[in-house]
């Protein structure tokens, strides 16, 4: 099994109010609905207020390297982070568990 985490940060002057927002997420919520591969699908806001802490997570689970690439290529993880990417930058991490 693979553990997928991402991090996002909002980029410089970006709000959770931002009128993008709300389809981005929703775009994440569909990929939670939509890729096969994920055995475990979790997104959600953070609620701590820290100089290092990021924005928004993604905390998921695949089976195993193909898996995670079916992921990774699966037209609604590609489009929503598309969405992402016009307002904010990520971090990544992908370990075995």
């Amino acid at each position: 099994m693979i553990r997928h985490l991402v991090l996002f940060k909002l980029n410089a002057g970006v709000t959770k109010d931002d009128p993008r927002i709300p389809a981005a997420v929703a775009a994440f919520e569909k990929v939670g609905q939509t890729v096969p591969e994920l055995r475990e699908w979790q997104i959600g806001w953070n609620i701590t207020d820290r100089d290092i802490a990021q924005d928004f997570a993604i905390n998921s689970l695949v089976e195993d390297g193909d898996a995670l690439q079916a992921y990774l290529t699966h037209p609604d993880h590609v489009a929503a982070a598309g969405l992402w990417r016009e307002f904010a930058t990520w971090v990544i991490a992908d370990y075995e568990v």
